[in-house]
């Protein structure tokens, strides 16, 4: 996995005229790992919300081959 690097450019007062300081800042492994974990849980969380709604919307409307279809994708889920 490459590095990902933020560059922060900073201006001083009008008195500094052209010059520009370049602060290089890099975001820790732990942030991007639990960044990316949080990503996933609510993503997870939101698909399976949802798919428990068609689910449920499929019982509601004795469409038993959505049900079907809709169950075998579920089972990633449980």
């Amino acid at each position: 996995m490459r590095k990902q690097k933020v560059i922060y450019v900073l201006r001083r007062d009008p008195g500094f005229r052209n010059r520009e300081i370049t602060a290089k800042r890099e975001l820790s492994f732990g942030i991007q790992l639990a960044s990316r974990l949080l990503l996933d849980q609510l993503s997870f969380q939101f698909n399976k919300e949802r798919l428990d709604k068609q689910i449920n919307s499929a019982i509601d409307n004795n469409d038993r081959e959505e049900f079907d279809r809709l169950s075998e994708q579920y089972q990633f889920y449980t």
